[in-house]
C-alpha cells in the first residue's frame, strides 16, 4: 500500500501532537490539606510535613514548627511568608507545575532569586 505524501505527513502530525502529553495541573485538589515532602541534603534524607489551609502553612521538620502566610497569586502559584518563628523576612515563591492523583510537583526559590530555584514533589497525606 502506497501513502501519499500529504496522508504521511497528516499521520506524523498526528503523532507528534498525541505523543507530546501536557501535564495535569488541577491545583484546586492541592491549596488545602496534610502535605509530606521529603529532599536529599548532603546526600541524607529529610522528610518534612506540613499542613496547609487557604491562609496559613504549618511545617513540622526535625522538631521544629515554622508557620507561615499563603497567598495565592494565581491558581497554581503562592507565596509563603514566614510569621512565626520570626527568624527571617524572606518569602518563597512556590509554583505547581503538575498534579496526580495525590502528589503534585512544585518548583521553589526565594521571592526575587531566580538563580537558585528547586524542585519537589509533594504527596497529600489526607
Amino acid at each position: 500500500m502506497v501513502l501519499s505524501k500529504h496522508l504521511k505527513t497528516n499521520i506524523l502530525i498526528f503523532f507528534l501532537f498525541t505523543s507530546c502529553s501536557i501535564p495535569e495541573r488541577n491545583c484546586q485538589e492541592f491549596k488545602t490539606g496534610d502535605y509530606e515532602f521529603k529532599t536529599m541534603i548532603d546526600g541524607k534524607e529529610y522528610v518534612s510535613n506540613f499542613k496547609r489551609s487557604d491562609s496559613i502553612e504549618v511545617e513540622f521538620f526535625q522538631g521544629t514548627t515554622d508557620t507561615s502566610s499563603v497567598r495565592w497569586v494565581s491558581d497554581c502559584e503562592f507565596i509563603l511568608k514566614n510569621i512565626n518563628p520570626k527568624k527571617s523576612k524572606t518569602s518563597i515563591s512556590m509554583k505547581i507545575l503538575s498534579t496526580k492523583e495525590n502528589s503534585y510537583v512544585f518548583e521553589y526559590s526565594i521571592v526575587g532569586d531566580n538563580s537558585n530555584i528547586r524542585r519537589g514533589e509533594a504527596f497529600k497525606l489526607n
